[in-house]
């Protein structure tokens, strides 16, 4: 726990003193971030940003940290959604074929990925996930927000993301991928947007532009990714998650609509628009 209690100190500290030298002013346009891919087999991550691990894997004191340079950043507040070209950016919390259940902490200083916990214990799915999971940054699910449609409020996290392409991510690896499509699942009462992207250095990244070419090009995908959430919960003796849009995987359009709305709610909480009663890390 020491080791990660001097990272959060750290970080703190860094940011206590660029905000002291910084006037304050209002969040900055979302801007793209250009920098060199790499050319191997494995998707290809954003290489601005490098991560840091403190504490043993597979402990209470494990977390990891983000660099964008020497700076030590928030890889929910400062990386930015948008990368361009209709691409998001994503964070990896989750490779594939994995079942530790990572997560931003967005309760910390700096947001680090750490293990969930329940009851003192760390969490793991029952079984691996089979596609690399993670979030979008600048994105937020208001808890304070019901859904007319759906009858629900949001998680109070970042929007996830199931990354369908074929390579293997790395835990903390920054990506860029595009959306495809959006499921509604209702979590214990509480609506968990599943954005469906593809890596956007995949092989079949530009065969496919919305939900009709994923069913062709990936086909069944879609049912086996609502089969794995809908029931992932069930050997804990939990009941099954619900969806919402009786099951369907949503379009590209809708899914866009998703990610804006959940992008202006974390905007309205960043700025404080929106006042912090969930009192999440906003540095």
């Amino acid at each position: 726990m020491a080791l990660a209690l001097r990272g959060l100190r750290s970080c703190v500290a860094g940011r206590v003193i660029r905000q002291a030298l910084s006037p304050r002013v209002a969040p900055a346009p979302l801007t793209s971030i250009r920098v060199r891919s790499l050319s191997t087999k494995a998707s290809a991550e954003v290489l601005a940003y490098t991560s840091v691990e403190k504490g043993e894997r597979d402990t209470l004191d494990y977390r990891m940290f983000f660099k964008q340079g020497a700076k030590e950043v928030s890889c929910w507040h400062e990386i930015p959604l948008h990368a361009g070209n209709g691409l998001l950016h994503y964070i990896c919390e989750i490779p594939k074929e994995t079942s530790a259940k990572m997560e931003v902490a967005t309760d910390e200083p700096c947001t680090p990925i750490k293990q969930d916990v329940k009851k003192g214990k760390l969490r793991f799915y029952p079984y691996n996930i089979n596609w690399n999971y993670g979030m979008l940054p600048q994105t937020w699910e208001d808890p304070g927000v019901k859904n007319p449609e759906l009858q629900a409020a949001g998680d109070n996290d970042p929007v996830d993301v199931v990354e369908i392409g074929s390579a293997a991510a790395k835990r903390g690896g920054v990506y860029k991928v595009k959306p495809l499509g959006v499921l509604a699942m209702i979590d214990d009462g509480e609506l968990d947007w599943k954005v469906i992207a593809i890596a956007a250095d995949d092989a079949k990244a530009d065969l496919v532009n919305d939900v009709e070419d994923v069913e062709k090009h990936f086909p069944g995908e879609l049912q086996k990714v609502l089969e794995w959430f809908r029931d992932y919960k069930i050997p804990d003796g939990k009941p099954a998650n619900k969806f919402g849009y009786d099951n369907k995987c949503m379009n590209k359009e809708f899914t866009l609509h998703v990610i804006q709305e959940t992008h202006e709610a974390y905007v309205k909480l960043k700025s404080g628009a929106r006042a912090n009663t969930e009192e999440l890390s906003l540095i």
